[in-house]
């Protein structure tokens, strides 16, 4: 009867912390969605560059290549550098030794 609680515990210990992490990595991901559709909703002419690739770095070549307003043209920067940010996070997340093993039993996968 000594070992069934500690049993339980750690049970239920590995259980909130694979919760906690999964909840973590869904956050990013629904972020990093809704990111890029606040870009594809900025300018229906960056729509088709939004649609094409997910790249941040690509995206800021195509933004630069177009002629764009200056304030759209701000706005859609700083949109790309919040999913960049947000990439490289989420993937520094899911290389970490405990959060990995959760992103492959949860079948979370690198952006």
């Amino acid at each position: 009867m000594g070992f069934i609680p500690l049993f339980i515990m750690l049970g239920g210990g590995a259980l909130l912390f694979y919760l906690t992490v999964k909840n973590a990595l869904q956050r990013k991901l629904n972020s990093q969605k809704e990111l890029l559709f606040k870009l594809n909703s900025l300018n229906p002419a960056l729509g088709i560059l939004v649609n094409d690739s997910s790249d941040p770095d690509l995206l800021i070549a195509a933004l630069k290549e177009r002629q764009l307003e200056k304030g759209i043209a701000e706005k859609a920067l700083k949109i790309i550098r919040d999913l960049k940010v947000n990439r490289i996070q989420y993937n520094q997340l899911l290389k970490k030794a405990p959060y990995n093993w959760v992103g492959k039993i949860a079948r979370f996968q690198a952006i």
